[in-house]
């Protein structure tokens, strides 16, 4: 699992937890260095600061120590974190991917080898329509099996309870469901 711009709040581990209750094994990095808010000036300013090979080090880096065999791996990301988990898993290194309200720029699309399900919100100035059907106009032409789920009257961030003012509470346990059947699949099969 990969956060988003917030940093590593408290709500990734029950999500982690539910997941785990599931049959997966699950890490979670933290690119901050134990730091996160709930300031979206301040989780700006941490998003900026980040460099993406650092962040996809990382995620290597927790896979590689987790327990168990991580042979089949899959990515779940959060904005800044959807956006991660869809560039390691262009790396093909995973069997499925999933990102909330997130996509690749279009001046960094590459192939994604994996079967990618995408949560969109309905209201996103940093994910717009016209781009998040671009991006998947992209990703099915470059052959990848996409799923997509837009969430009616959801805005930016609509999963993340540390965030009150975005919180969707239905849909985001509706995303949670879907996710959940979709790595089943994916991974589990």
């Amino acid at each position: 699992m990969v956060h988003d711009d917030y940093g590593r709040l408290p709500w990734l581990e029950p999500y982690a937890e539910a997941l785990s209750s599931r049959g997966f094994r699950v890490v979670v990095p933290d690119f901050y260095g134990g730091f996160c808010t709930t300031d979206a000036a301040t989780a700006a300013e941490l998003r900026d600061s980040l460099a993406a090979s650092v962040a996809l080090d990382l995620i290597d880096g927790a896979i590689a120590r987790s327990d168990g065999d991580s042979s089949v791996v899959g990515a779940v990301g959060f904005s800044l974190g959807g956006v991660l988990a869809m560039r390691f898993a262009q790396s093909g290194r995973t069997a499925a991917a999933v990102s909330y309200y997130a996509s690749l720029p279009s001046d960094e699309h590459a192939v994604i080898p994996c079967p990618v399900l995408l949560h969109w919100a309905e209201t996103d100035p940093l994910e717009p329509r016209e781009q998040t059907d671009a991006v998947v106009a992209r990703l099915r032409a470059d052959g990848t099996t996409v799923t997509e789920h837009r969430y009616l009257g959801t805005e930016h961030g609509f999963a993340n309870p540390s965030i009150r003012a975005q919180l969707d509470v239905r849909a985001a346990a509706l995303a949670f469901a879907r996710t959940a059947v979709f790595l089943e699949k994916q991974l589990l099969a």
